[in-house]
């Protein structure tokens, strides 16, 4: 890994992390700030709610400062919000350290993908993006296991002691790291914006949504599906949880390889699978080890998606994608909400354990028909500009060259770039 795309990546373990440690801390929480669990549980949708405002908002108001400044300004502000967690000293000062920490949450994702991207070569785009979320799906397997488990040891405040010091590491990783990024043009906001007029943008989010949407459509109850139906104890759930995250983590490298060979084919391919695969689930989820096989397997499909969805948004919006990238992390956060709270009614309305994972799959088939209408597109002459593929995603102006012969076209992230 270039070390460039390690302070990415480190940046992205402690977002992570401090995103979904919360989890594992709730009652603690309650208990020593005196409030009921489900007060604390807004914790987590508040922090939610911070990452889907705060994405456009902070990439639009950094629109014109040079790409690594504003990665440095978004980590000092995530730190400053966890260093308010871990001194807070009642509820709502810990809800404002969590809705500080997540108005960086989105902005750094959006802008550290084309970051990564543009600092590698054209046909590597994919899987620099797929790294630099590398951090992310570690969070998953180590940072909240090991955040949780400090929490509980040491009391919940250490645990945000302990993400302000990965921040520091990620802050000191940007700055002497990530080498100097180019000042946007003038009019860069206008042009940042200005391609959510292409409705291929809004294809490419929406599929985002609807596919992310199926996989936290499951993943949201799998603690009582494991235990109410599987027969798993209440104590294998943290190992299961680590299980999972372990395919997060193949399929988050893997789902990048096959973004960069081919991006549109690949989308529809791990679309198509995690749709059959939570299908399977359904039946699986009833016996111990075919419901961890298939869990680990629903880890690796799930997380697969994420470079290529990240990188069809990223080709959409080619020249200006800063702000695209941003809405799109926006987008998978809107995703886990609505799979969440479809999951949610169905089991309110008695459809039992395993009907979230049926509507996971039916979100899933959505992404992918969303997916396939913006691969017609393409076809009719809707897609991105050819001479898109043979530039970086930064819109700099191209050198004056001699004329040469026009070279055939080809689609734009079939190269390469937490």
């Amino acid at each position: 890994m270039r070390p460039s795309l390690l302070a990415l990546a480190i940046g992205a373990f402690g977002i992570g992390t401090t995103e979904f440690v919360i989890v594992g801390l709730l009652p603690e929480v309650a208990d020593d700030l005196s409030v009921s669990i489900p007060s604390a549980g807004m914790l987590v949708t508040g922090y939610a709610l911070g990452v889907v405002v705060g994405a456009p908002l902070m990439t639009a108001a950094g629109a014109r400062l040079p790409r690594k400044t504003m990665l440095v300004a978004l980590m000092v502000v995530f730190i400053a919000g966890n260093l308010l967690c871990a001194l807070a000293g009642d509820y709502t000062a810990l809800m404002g350290g969590r809705l500080i920490a997540a108005l960086t949450h989105g902005a750094f994702f959006g802008i550290g993908s084309v970051v990564a991207a543009d600092l590698v070569a054209p046909d590597r785009r994919a899987s620099a993006i797929a790294l630099m979320f590398t951090g992310l799906t570690l969070a998953n397997v180590l940072g909240v296991p090991l955040g949780t488990f400090l929490g509980q040891q040491f009391g919940w405040r250490s645990t945000f002691w302990a993400v302000t010091g990965i921040g520091v590491v990620g802050l000191l990783g940007l700055i002497t790291l990530v080498p100097p990024q180019p000042r946007p043009e003038s009019g860069a906001l206008r042009a940042e914006l200005a391609v959510f007029r292409k409705p291929q943008v809004w294809l490419a989010l929406t599929t985002t949504v609807l596919g992310f949407g199926g996989v936290f459509a499951s993943f949201t109850y799998l603690a009582p599906m494991m235990t109410e139906l599987a027969g798993f104890s209440d104590g294998a759930v943290a190992w299961l949880l680590v299980l999972f995250g372990a395919g997060l983590c193949v399929g988050n490298v893997l789902g990048g390889r096959a973004a960069d060979r081919s991006l549109m084919p690949s989308l529809y391919l791990i679309l198509g699978g995690l749709c059959v695969v939570l299908v399977i689930f359904t039946f699986t989820s009833r016996a111990a080890l075919p419901a961890a096989i298939t869990l680990a397997a629903f880890g690796a499909i799930g997380f697969a998606t994420v470079p290529p969805l990240q990188a069809r948004v990223m080709q959409q919006a080619a020249g200006a994608p800063a702000l695209a990238s941003a809405a799109n992390i926006a987008a998978f956060n809107l995703g886990n909400a609505l799979g969440a709270w479809l999951g949610g009614l169905a089991v309110a309305h008695g459809l039992g354990w395993t009907s979230p994972t049926w509507i996971g799959a039916g979100l899933a088939a959505a992404g992918l028909g969303t997916a396939a209408l913006s691969g017609l597109l393409d076809r009719r002459g809707d897609g991105p500009p050819p001479q898109a593929k043979a530039t970086p995603l930064t819109a700099t102006p191209p050198r004056a060259t001699l004329p040469a012969e026009p070279l055939p076209a080809e689609p734009l992230i079939e190269q390469k770039s937490r």
